[in-house]
């Protein structure tokens, strides 16, 4: 797999990170309705969770420690079964589940990713992933607080338009991180 340099990554998180803004910016009523759909919706949660579950099979699968060598196989075929199984018999918020863990995945990511580049900007992207790991540790222990968090947010068209008037600069600083300073 080829390395992702933390420019790349900035600018593909900002872009992923903005673009849903602008348009809660532009039909706030529409967006809202949406996101307070997303916590119990099945369809999201098979795709979070399968990507998910193939995301963690290739990292585990990329892993090369000696003391797990022998255990690879059972491994992967667990952690593929339970994601499966996720799927099947535990649909209650599956869409937050999915999304916690791949919290988790893209945290991972950006710390790695991270790691060697030799400028204090970086901490903006590591602190983000640590940010997002607390998040998805919160969320899977307590999936439901993603629904009232949600549903605070989208009390009313002025409070989405501010939240994603913030969340969209934060976009915008992290494409200027990765076009500027990565």
């Amino acid at each position: 797999m080829p390395s992702l340099s933390l420019a790349s990554l900035s600018i593909v998180l900002g872009l992923a990170y903005l673009i849903p803004q602008v348009y809660g910016l532009v039909k706030p009523g529409e967006f809202g309705e949406k996101l307070k759909a997303f916590p119990r919706s099945n369809a999201w949660g098979y795709v979070l969770v399968g990507i998910a579950t193939l995301w963690f099979l290739n990292t585990v699968q990329q892993e090369d420690i000696a003391d797990f060598a022998a255990y690879k196989k059972f491994m992967l075929f667990g952690f593929g079964a339970l994601g499966v199984a996720t799927c099947l018999y535990v649909k209650d918020f599956l869409a937050v589940r999915g999304y916690a863990v791949l919290l988790l995945l893209m945290a991972k990511l950006m710390v790695d990713t991270a790691r060697w580049v030799d400028t204090e900007w970086r901490l903006v992207i590591v602190v983000w992933a640590y940010l997002w790991v607390l998040g998805g540790m919160w969320f899977t222990v307590s999936p439901w607080r993603a629904r009232d968090i949600i549903l605070w947010k989208t009390a009313n068209e002025s409070r989405i338009r501010l939240i994603c008037a913030i969340r969209g600069a934060f976009g915008l600083l992290v494409i200027g991180l990765g076009v500027l300073k990565f």
